[in-house]
C-alpha cells in the first residue's frame, strides 16, 4: 500500500458485498465515502463499517437514497471512480415491479449524472447479478456477456417474489450501459452469482443463508441449490477494485466458481484481462460457517 488512493464512492455501503467492498478498499488505502441510507432516529447500528481498520481517516459517510436521485451528488464529488451497489431489496410483495423498477433506473441514472458532473470520475463499476442472464429462455448451458435475460421469461418463474428483483436488475444495468455509451462514460458491469463466504455484516446475508439452507434450516428457501454457480466474497470484491483499476475493462464482466450442472457463467472475458480467482468452495463455506458461529447464528 502506497500512501492514499482515491476517493472512490460506494453505494448502498451497509450491505453485505459493499460492506466487504469498503473493508478492502480501506486496507488497500483507498480513500472511500460511503453512502447509507437516511437514519435520521439513529436506529440502524452501522459500527461494522465505521469501526473498521483505516476508518477514521479515510472514510465518509453520507445520507443518499435512490428515491432521491440528486442525494448521491456530495459523496460523488471529488471522487476518481464510483461503486455503484445499492439496489431496492423488496422481497415481501410491498411494492410493485413497476415502482421498484423506477426507484432503481432513476436513482441510477442521477448517480450516473453527478458523476458526469463531477469532472473527476473516471469509472463507473456497477454490481450487476446473475438474474440478468439466467432467464434466457435459449437452453444455454454457457452464458457470457452477450446474453440477456428475457423479461417475460423473469416474470413466469415460479418464485414470484424475486421477480421485481429480476426484471429491475436487468432494465438497471441495461440503462448504465446505454448510458454510458451515449455520454462517453468509462462504466463496467460485474455480474455476480451467489456470493458465499464471510462477513462483516450483523446479521446473515442473504445470499450466504441460501447458500448455507440445510445447514441453517432454511430447506424452504434453498432454490435451485444444486444448479448456482458461487463465488467467494473477496474474489468478488478483489474482481470490483481490478475492474476499477485496469483500464481495459469495458462492458460487462461475469465471476464464478464452480460449474453448475445446469448452466454456468463464463468468466473468459474477465480472466483474459489477467484476473485469478483464490478460492473455492471450501472456502466459501469454511468462512460463511465460521462467521454464522461467530456471530451465535450457529
Amino acid at each position: 500500500m502506497e500512501g492514499m488512493k482515491g476517493p472512490v464512492c460506494v453505494t448502498g455501503a451497509t450491505g453485505y458485498v459493499a460492506s466487504w467492498l469498503v473493508m478492502r478498499l480501506l486496507e488497500q488505502g483507498y480513500s472511500v465515502n460511503a453512502t447509507v441510507r437516511s437514519d435520521p432516529e439513529r436506529k440502524k447500528d452501522i459500527s461494522y463499517i465505521t469501526n473498521l481498520p483505516g476508518a477514521s481517516d479515510k472514510l465518509k459517510i453520507f445520507n443518499a437514497d435512490l428515491s432521491q436521485p440528486d442525494s448521491f451528488k456530495a459523496a460523488i464529488e471529488g471522487c476518481i471512480g464510483v461503486f455503484h451497489v445499492a439496489h431496492p431489496m423488496e422481497f415481501e410483495g410491498k411494492q410493485h415491479e413497476e415502482v421498484i423498477t423506477k426507484m432503481a433506473v432513476d436513482g441510477l441514472l442521477g448517480i450516473l449524472r453527478s458523476c458526469l458532473d463531477s469532472k473527476t470520475v473516471k469509472r463507473f463499476v456497477y454490481t450487476s447479478t446473475a438474474a440478468t442472464v439466467m432467464f434466457n429462455g435459449k437452453g444455454l448451458t454457457l452464458v457470457d456477456e452477450n446474453t440477456w435475460s428475457d423479461l417475460d421469461i423473469c416474470r413466469s418463474n415460479e418464485f414470484s417474489f424475486l421477480t421485481p428483483y429480476y426484471v429491475s436488475k436487468t432494465l438497471t444495468e441495461k440503462t448504465a450501459l446505454e448510458f454510458a455509451e451515449t455520454n462517453g462514460l468509462e462504466l463496467v458491469t460485474v455480474i455476480l452469482p451467489l456470493v458465499v463466504g464471510p462477513f462483516i455484516f450483523p446479521a446473515i446475508p442473504a445470499s450466504v443463508a441460501l447458500a448455507l439452507g440445510f445447514i441453517l434450516g432454511y430447506q424452504k428457501q434453498y432454490i435451485g441449490r444444486n444448479n448456482w454457480n458461487m463465488v467467494h466474497i473477496d474474489d468478488a470484491i478483489r474482481a470490483h477494485i481490478y475492474l476499477l483499476e485496469n483500464s481495459e475493462a469495458k462492458g460487462r464482466d461475469r465471476k464464478e466458481t464452480e460449474e453448475s450442472a445446469i448452466c454456468r457463467l463464463s468468466s473468459k472475458k474477465l480472466l483474459d484481462l489477467g484476473f485469478t480467482f483464490q478460492f473455492g468452495l471450501n472456502e466459501m463455506f469454511d468462512g460463511a460457517i465460521q462467521c454464522c458461529k461467530d456471530n451465535s447464528f450457529l
